[in-house]
């Protein structure tokens, strides 16, 4: 292990395998007493790209059109990034099953490609109606497939 946690085995993943790419514009209230963007505020970076990839993929229009929850989010710092950084999280949908799916994040600091987050999100698919969780749709999937390339 190295220092915070993450193990030095660790795989980056390859930028190239992101369909969808968010610039991020750092604000002065994302930073902390130290200089550095607040842990916390990488959700809100990783939700924006959440929100950016569905539209991409199936033309959502607003939070109605979403039918899946947020069950798990795990986040690896690996380097700290600063209010003067160009970041950019990249997102991709890592694997499908029946009513969950994974997306996969890397934020980088665009100028020196420097890693600085990658993450990880579980969504299930979710009937707000009946308040039970739901098969994820053949309409969806196939989007999906779509944009990534490659069937699940």
């Amino acid at each position: 292990m190295r220092r915070g946690g993450v193990p030095k085995s660790a795989a980056i993943p390859d930028k190239s395998l992101f369909k969808v790419r968010v610039p991020i514009q750092v604000r002065f209230r994302d930073t902390d007493a130290m200089g550095h963007i607040n842990n916390a505020v990488y959700l809100s970076y990783l939700e924006l790209a959440r929100v950016r990839y569905f539209a991409a993929v199936a033309d959502f229009k607003d939070h109605r059109d979403i039918s899946f929850i947020l069950a798990r989010v795990e986040i690896d710092y690996r380097s700290p990034a600063l209010l003067t950084d160009d970041l950019a999280v990249y997102i991709r949908t890592q694997s499908l099953g029946g009513a969950k799916f994974i997306s996969e994040y890397l934020v980088l600091e665009e100028k020196t490609q420097r890693v600085v987050v990658t993450a990880e999100t579980v969504q299930v698919c979710y009937d707000y109606e009946r308040s039970a969780v739901t098969r994820l749709s053949p309409d969806l999937r196939a989007k999906i497939e779509a944009l990534e390339g490659r069937k699940f």
